[in-house]
């Protein structure tokens, strides 16, 4: 079994079973005791989706409203005569043929890549790779897009990816602890009404059944489902 530290223990006994509104369940996890850094927010949500069924996988991307706090080092994967816009978008790297090898040589040394439909043949290439790390350019949350330079500007300034796992939970980042309480809840309550918008209708029964805060080192706050009706 996992040792938790002191504080963190010190944390759970001031977390409480019920369910908090939304701005309560902030305002509770950032009571919990200081770290020497600015811990990550993150929402959760456990959906009453079958993760097994195709038809109803959640994925996607979102810009939140107050952004995640976080600049986000981006790729681009595009045509070689491209490669200066993707850069001066933002993308720490950006072309074709030299990148896929820099990445097959073992490279990995950013958060997000984007890639142009236009050589996603060679980039497919990289699918062992890129799969595992939750890497792999997507149409389905706008990672693979024909607005490259788009692209790039909202991942780097903190576009956030999700999908759902195979218990079909579903996160995502929400902001810094150092947040103000509103831009928190007000990022908290977008990622949720977005994956509210996305309920698969091959699936029967409750969609949302948990929803919850959590800071990166503190214990889970659960907030009231009375937001999601």
């Amino acid at each position: 079994m996992r040792k938790r530290s002191k504080r963190y223990n010190a944390d759970a006994q001031k977390a409480i079973a019920e369910s908090l509104p939304l701005e309560d369940a902030v305002k509770k996890v950032k009571t919990f005791g200081s770290t020497k850094f600015d811990q990550t927010v993150e929402c959760v949500m456990h959906l009453g989706i079958d993760p097994k069924q195709a038809d109803q996988m959640i994925r996607g991307a979102i810009s939140l409203p107050n952004g995640i706090g976080k600049a986000r080092k981006v790729i681009a994967f595009c045509e070689d005569s491209d490669a200066e816009a993707a850069k001066a978008a933002g993308a720490i790297e950006a072309g074709c043929d030299e990148l896929i090898k820099k990445i097959s040589d073992g490279w990995m040394d950013f958060d997000v890549a984007i890639a142009s439909p236009k050589v996603m043949g060679k980039a497919g290439k990289l699918g062992r790779i890129l799969g595992p790390q939750g890497k792999m350019p997507s149409p389905k949350n706008g990672t693979v897009t024909p607005n490259v330079v788009t692209a790039i500007k909202e991942f780097a300034a903190g576009k956030v990816e999700f999908r759902n796992d195979a218990g079909g939970n579903i996160h995502a980042v929400v902001g810094k602890l150092s947040f103000d309480d509103g831009k928190l809840a007000e990022n908290a309550q977008a990622f949720i009404d977005h994956i509210k918008k996305m309920k698969p209708q091959a699936m029967k029964g409750t969609y949302v059944k948990k929803i919850c805060l959590t800071a990166t080192m503190s214990p889970s706050v659960f907030v009231d489902l009375s937001i999601v009706s």
